[in-house]
């Protein structure tokens, strides 16, 4: 996926916002206040961070070269994914899913029930219980 198809999925995500705390060279993806992704180019490639669970972000790491700990992250529960086309559209899709529905299942009770009733849980990437 390039810069712009990124921006565009991150963006399709249910409440997502972009937002500039970093400055206009960062943009931060935001659901209700936090952060589930940051996109910015360097040396013209894209460049994104993601939240991930710690195991899968190491299986990650060794199945992707272009996936890396952290850049100024917790590098135990974020990856930076370099945007040089080497992984799959759908893969790059899958793990902006995975940071989105963490960040959104990590949100407090009523903020999580008011987009659970008005998304659903399949929209939000959460499991049905």
């Amino acid at each position: 996926m390039n810069f712009v198809a990124t921006r565009d999925y991150l963006l399709s995500k249910p409440e997502a916002i972009e937002d500039y705390p970093f400055g206009p060279d960062v943009a931060v993806m935001k659901v209700k206040g936090k952060m589930f992704a940051t996109l910015a180019t360097e040396d013209g490639e894209g460049r994104m961070n993601l939240k991930c669970d710690p195991h899968e972000a190491l299986m990650l790491r060794d199945m992707f070269v272009a996936v890396k700990p952290g850049y100024h992250m917790n590098k135990k529960h974020w990856n930076t994914i370099h945007l040089d086309g080497s992984i799959p559209a759908g893969e790059v899709q899958r793990m902006i899913d995975n940071s989105y529905a963490l960040v959104v299942g990590s949100l407090n009770k009523t903020i999580k029930t008011e987009l659970l009733l008005k998304f659903g849980a399949a929209q939000l990437g959460l499991e049905v219980v």
